[in-house]
């Protein structure tokens, strides 16, 4: 391992390349990283680094979405063949059609989506900042696609008429109320935590509802222990390097994707080496994704 590392850092630095990885990676692949965070986080890393390389540990839509932001670099994706089953859900044809249904309502779409379904798009959100963006719109009325989870968790906390994609992260949807329940149960002193992309009867019996960086800023300022964790695995990599001391419990589910988990570091070893596989972005679908994601970064921040 040691040896493919120092063979990445070389190549990075020869590419002159900065290598970016999500935080449901694997764990060898965040360590070889120079930057680990969630998908809007690297994008906007991508965007900012004055590297002329991104070399996106990721899924296929991440890398889309550095390029939308960084049309001047060459954006790799180790394995191409990393998709999104919620991302996919949301195709132009689809958003055309909520839109003519819902003609009065701007689209509000996840980032977690393609860059020809973000084109379609008015403005995008991330978990985090989703209530934020759908309470900034002038609207009454609203199309939130394509998480179902996440558009009801907004729903629940806006006045607003919220119409609901019928889509979903099968790793977080999948994960069972009763498995929770179970896991609350035996770790009474733990504190909860869960994703707003599992189903409403999970995030019922949790604490805490965050995204990715929200746990991890969570947890690194919490006085607490012990956490019962819901979401993908990878995190625990980043849980564990920056709280040592803490314990990190995850209900009886997978809780593993798969897509995430393709990705390993002889493959970023290889990307480095051929510059392949690149991602681009045609430049009219390009600028029409780009001002949904600019919508989404000007809006103030609370």
């Amino acid at each position: 391992m040691s040896d493919i590392k120092s063979a990445i850092q070389r190549l990075a630095r020869e590419r002159d390349a900065l290598v970016l990885a999500h935080n449901y990676q694997p764990d060898a692949v965040q360590e070889i990283a120079d930057v680990v965070g969630d998908s809007l986080a690297l994008a906007v890393h991508a965007a900012s680094t004055d590297k002329k390389v991104i070399v996106l540990c990721g899924v296929y839509f991440m890398a889309e979405t550095a390029a939308i932001l960084s049309p001047q670099k060459t954006v790799l994706l180790p394995r191409r063949e990393a998709g999104c089953p919620l991302a996919d859900t949301a195709t132009p044809e689809r958003i055309r059609e909520m839109r003519a249904r819902y003609p009065q309502a701007p689209v509000v779409l996840y980032v977690n989506s393609s860059a020809a379904a973000k084109a379609e798009s008015d403005i995008c959100c991330t978990s985090a900042n989703a209530l934020r963006v759908v309470q900034s719109l002038p609207e009454q009325e609203v199309i939130l696609a394509p998480d179902r989870n996440l558009g009801a968790y907004i729903a629940a906390r806006t006045d607003k008429t919220c119409h609901l994609w019928d889509g979903c992260c099968p790793i977080h949807d999948s994960v069972a109320a009763e498995a929770v329940r179970k896991a609350l149960e035996q770790h009474p002193d733990a504190v909860s935590l869960a994703h707003p992309e599992c189903r409403t009867d999970v995030l019922r019996q949790v604490q805490h509802i965050f995204s990715t960086s929200g746990m991890l800023d969570f947890v690194a300022k919490s006085s607490a222990r012990k956490f019962v964790v819901v979401t993908e695995r990878g995190i625990l990599c980043q849980l564990r390097r920056a709280n040592p001391e803490k314990e990190f419990i995850f209900p009886e589910s997978p809780l593993l994707c798969r897509n995430m988990k393709l990705t390993s570091p002889e493959d970023v070893l290889r990307a480095l080496e051929t510059m392949e596989p690149v991602v681009t972005v045609p430049e009219k679908v390009r600028r029409q994704a780009q001002g949904a994601l600019e919508r989404m970064l000007a809006v103030p921040r609370d």
